[in-house]
């Protein structure tokens, strides 16, 4: 256990090394955007402005850093950096309906050419066809039914486009009705149609965010049929939404009247306003659309000096621009996009070079916004705005300045508490510890992560936690030393009666990472990916780096004895009678857990927008703020029930807003709220809107449900795999009492309860896990070894052994926790105070609960042998 071959040592020094290596330009550069974008800015010339450093600056950074190393940051979340955050829903039924107008011109002419007299209608999604001649019924059946293609493959429907399940699909249904038959679209059809759409719409999304030249924009699919977009650096969503707000739809067409003669509308024929109001009715079918565009940019026009939009036809819509207006001189003839004539000019002669302008009552920004919009192209569907989150780059820089100081100083405090706890061996756990968080910065570098605030929020709490398994190492030792065994037996017999319950505690927490990951969304991504990678690190330098350095130094140093540590925090022979208490906590528990289920109907909880929806405004004032005159202003405006408070300082202000019944009106809320905001409060700063519609909170908190199940039953497999059933279900009992305990402490609080609090439970669950496997490993280890000790005897002495490492390792993830609550940024308080909570609550069941649950449920005293018999593993012991 403790001997090390050569290329073990090889092996330990080549990861602490690559680790440190890839962590170390986090440390080099001044921050992670200087560091990716440095030689961007050099060669598009964007230095020297306001807080940016020079071009020398810039260059000397990038020439100090040697080349062959590795020179990958961690990225910074919006909430850390500022920038704007959208999940747009993609109207798709649009395109559906799209599909069914064009659906109704193929059949009319497929009809036309086998001299079918017909009627054809819309209706409800439904082409509609009449034959006018009933003998033609079959026929049109026929004809109709040559319309119908495959989907998932392409070919013919003869023959090829068979799906992966070998069955071929079709994209319309055709049906017979008394008289006629109707057409519709297969759910394949409609799915075909929505993927084709989705793809699309991102790859528009993206060349319009290209063209504007952000960089390290976010732009991805989210389910069927919305999409995420995250753009660093701005510092209003109505600059993005100018950009891909907007469907961008140019098409051409035929004048056929317009003002008085612009009344109604045959079949082939549209009725359309200017941006004046002023009527136009038009050919329905276009003569050119913008997907002839080969090129679109900002210009003006040479009679008068106007802003103009330039654009530039292909060869085959050159060709067909220059017929139409040779054929149509004299006649007036429209642009339109998106449903809007921008302007319907005279045709004075042939244009034949495939070029031409756009005027109207441009400003050289909106000009220049249509002719990125042009280049692009056309998103295939409008979009809807479900989810907003607006963060200024002051507010991020004092959230990293706030999550600097919490970090450094919680570090700091665990390593003196460890160091005088465990001397020599605290020191060897400092290295450790130090080496695992540039591990954790390593692997978030290489994959190029992005850390957010609860990101950090994670490393702190990872900090806490990381010294547990060296906790239960050291207090093992202690225990051997006792045995009056040598310094190198009592080390090495330490490092395997540990081993068991440092996989089984881990593993419990990562499950709860992994599931978070899974569930959650956004910043919850980013706490479950540092929590999951600190677990994974936190063993390797706990078991691996640790032991390696405590081997090297026992083979140096030699001892004849051996002392662990300064001072204990339990002394030796300590015996308090736990489960003697268990009545008294039993009932008290019952209790607080049954007010919290009725405290769910009488209080409530006060949930954030992200589980109610509604707006949130984040302001800063220049004095101290007038909470009455703010809310004063935001009720004038009429939207509702409105909460203000201060948040953090007398100057910070927080607005919340209801939520609006459609998506639409909570945008209209977020931009009314701030404008009002900035223009009557003098030196007033919106430092952070955000706005979730009703559909996306619901699923919201729906997924967080779905988590916390999820965690639970999956814990409650592991355990009952690895220990008995009686374990599984005690530990599920004590989960359930340290949620329920939560959230009572949220409803009695009115403390906001947000995504980020579903997180913390998650957390919650993952620590009083690791809290409660660790004392049932030691129950399952004295089971083996008691085998005729009363079973309340048995729990008393398993809780009474691990009672050092329960409280140190609760008072080192609390000296992480407290740092970050009081030190910390105000925006994720509430989310550490869960934390501190959890911690205090997941200690006490862990002692008063799981045990006590287990004791009731009882255990076979020839249980543990057995099972390792059949399992042919002994984790405790040597074989693994």
């Amino acid at each position: 256990m403790l001997h090390f071959a050569p290329w073990k040592k090889l092996s330990i020094f080549a990861v602490c090394l690559l680790g440190i290596l890839f962590a170390m330009p986090n440390l080099w550069y001044e921050s992670a955007d200087q560091a990716s974008r440095a030689g961007d800015a050099i060669e598009a010339g964007r230095f020297g402005g306001e807080n940016q450093p020079t071009r020398d600056e810039l260059q000397e950074r990038i020439d100090a850093w040697p080349s062959f190393l590795p020179g990958d940051v961690v990225n910074l979340g919006l909430d850390l950096r500022g920038g704007v955050h959208l999940l747009v829903d993609v109207q798709v039924e649009e395109v559906w309906d799209e599909r069914i107008r064009n659906l109704r011109r193929e059949a009319f002419d497929a009809l036309k050419d086998e001299k079918i007299l017909r009627k054809i209608s819309v209706d409800d999604g439904r082409v509609i066809v009449k034959p006018n001649d009933p003998a033609q019924q079959a026929q049109a059946g026929e004809v109709l039914r040559g319309l119908v293609q495959p989907v998932g493959g392409g070919g013919i429907a003869g023959g090829f486009g068979m799906a992966a399940s070998g069955i071929i699909e079709n994209d319309l249904i055709v049906t017979e009705i008394p008289g006629g038959w109707t057409l519709e679209l297969s759910e394949a059809g409609k799915s075909e149609i929505t993927n084709r759409t989705m793809a699309q719409s991102l790859e528009i999304m993206r060349r319009r965010i290209d063209e504007t030249g952000t960089r390290e924009p976010t732009i991805q699919r989210q389910g069927d049929r919305r999409i995420l977009i995250q753009v660093p650096g701005l510092s209003s969503s109505a600059e993005l939404l100018e950009i891909i707000g907007k469907t961008a739809k140019l098409t051409f067409h035929d004048v056929i009247g317009f003002g008085a003669d612009a009344r109604n509308a045959g079949p082939s024929e549209k009725i359309v306003a200017d941006e004046q109001g002023e009527r136009f009715l038009l050919e329905d079918r276009a003569v050119l659309t913008g997907e002839n565009l080969v090129d679109a940019q900002l210009g003006f026009n040479p009679d008068n000096g106007l802003p103009v939009v330039n654009f530039r036809f292909d060869s085959a819509g050159a060709r067909i621009f220059g017929e139409y207006t040779a054929r149509n001189q004299g006649q007036l003839f429209a642009i339109v996009l998106d449903d809007v004539v921008i302007t319907a000019p005279r045709i004075r002669s042939a244009i034949l070079g495939g070029a031409g302008f756009i005027e109207g009552d441009f400003t050289v920004g909106s000009a220049t916004n249509l002719a990125i919009l042009l280049r692009a192209g056309a998103l295939p569907a409008s979009i809807n705005v479900e989810e907003e989150r607006t963060v200024g780059p002051d507010l991020g820089a004092d959230s990293i300045a706030a999550g600097k100081l919490a970090t450094i100083l919680a570090f700091v405090g665990i390593l003196i508490f460890m160091a005088a706890t465990y001397g020599r061996f605290g020191l060897f756990a400092n290295v450790a510890l130090i080496v695992n968080v540039a591990l954790i910065f390593g692997f978030l570098s290489a994959i190029g992560a992005t850390l957010t605030l609860p990101g950090i929020a994670g490393i702190v709490l990872t900090i806490g936690m990381a010294v547990d398994a060296n906790v239960l190492i050291f207090e093992r030792i202690r225990e051997e030393l006792k045995a009056s065994k040598t310094p190198s037996r009592a080390i090495e017999r330490g490092y395997e009666q540990a081993f068991s319950a440092i996989i089984d505690a881990n593993i419990t927490t990562f499950i709860a990472a992994v599931i978070l990951f899974a569930m959650g969304s956004g910043p919850v991504k980013g706490f479950a990916v540092t929590l999951g990678v600190g677990i994974i690190t936190s063993v390797f330098t706990a078991t691996v780096l640790t032991r390696f350095m405590v081997a090297s130094w026992l083979q140096w140093a030699r001892p004849k004895t051996l002392k662990i540590g300064l001072f204990k925090l339990v002394r030796d022979g300590t015996k308090l009678n736990f489960m003697g208490g268990r009545k008294i906590a039993a009932m008290a528990s019952a209790a607080l857990v049954a007010a919290s289920i009725a405290g769910a109907a009488v209080l409530g909880l006060n949930f954030g927008i992200d589980f109610k929806g509604g707006t949130l405004v984040e302001v800063r004032t220049e004095q101290v703020a007038d909470l009455g005159e703010v809310r004063g202003l935001v009720n004038d405006l009429n939207f509702g029930e409105v909460a203000v408070q201060n948040f953090g300082s007398d100057k910070d202000v927080l607005i919340r807003v209801e939520a609006q019944a459609e998506d639409s009106g909570n945008k209209l809320v977020a931009q009314a709220v701030e404008r009002t905001i900035e223009s009557e409060i003098a030196g007033a700063e919106v430092r952070r809107v955000e706005f979730v519609g009703p559909k996306v909170s619901g699923e919201l908190l729906q997924a967080g449900v779905i988590a916390i199940v999820l965690a639970v039953l999956a814990v409650l497999m592991y355990i009952w795999l690895r220990f008995e059933w009686q374990f599984g279900l005690a530990a599920v009992i004590a989960l359930v009492h340290d949620v329920a305990l939560t959230i009572g402490v949220f409803e009695v609080t009115g403390i906001e309860f947000n995504l980020a609090i579903i997180a913390a439970i998650l957390t919650i669950v993952g620590y009083s896990l690791n809290d409660t496997v660790v004392v049932f490993d030691r129950v399952r280890e004295n089971l083996r070894k008691y085998k005729q000790m009363p079973l309340i005897d048995l729990m008393n002495l398993s809780l009474n052994e691990t009672l050092s490492r329960t409280l140190m390792t609760s008072i080192t993830t609390l000296i992480a926790l407290v740092a970050m609550y009081v030190l910390g940024p105000e925006v994720i308080k509430g989310f550490t105070f869960a934390m501190i909570w959890g911690v205090v609550v997941g200690t006490y069941s862990s002692v008063f609960v799981a045990v006590a649950a287990l004791l009731w449920f009882g255990v076979k005293r020839d249980w543990s042998t057995e099972k390792e018999k059949n399992a042919g593993t002994n984790f405790g012991g040597a074989q693994v």
